[in-house]
């Protein structure tokens, strides 16, 4: 029977395995791995301003006829898929860190917004769809006299 030296610092190596394993699967959805072929979720920015609501999603990849809008009670819904295409039969992929699938995402909107007047934009990768204030809800100054 041989002898095993005992080193604690592999005990700390195989616990950082386990914790980075744990990390990966929740940064990338639960697929294990960043070469998978899952759901992801763009990044979006929202902002608002004294005449409008402003969305702003990162969506590469994806052609503007591939992104679905929709509006419905007070819930601003847009949907599509970024596909994956080998285009030839030599390619060896030796690292895929981009995720592909589908995707959608959902965000409440407050009910000050002017529904006929929402308009949505599509350029160099970036969906912005800007929701404009009605009148009602727009801060106005009131003179003192």
């Amino acid at each position: 029977m041989a002898v095993i030296r005992w080193d604690p610092f592999r005990e700390l190596s195989t616990l950082r395995d386990r914790m980075n394993r744990v990390f990966d699967e929740s940064a990338y959805g639960g697929r294990g791995d960043s070469g998978s072929t899952a759901a992801w979720n763009p990044a979006v920015d929202i902002h608002e301003t004294a005449n409008e609501i402003v969305v702003q999603a990162e969506v590469p990849g994806v052609e503007k006829d591939q992104i679905e809008l929709s509006l419905e009670n007070n819930v601003l819904t847009f949907k599509g898929e970024r596909r994956f295409e080998k285009d030839t039969q030599e390619d060896n992929f030796h690292r895929i860190e981009r995720a592909y699938g589908g995707f959608s995402r959902s965000f409440s909107i407050p009910t000050t917004v002017d529904e006929s007047r929402i308009s949505a934009d599509y350029k160099d990768g970036v969906l912005t769809v800007t929701l404009p204030k009605s009148q009602q809800a727009k801060a106005r100054q009131i003179a003192v006299g």
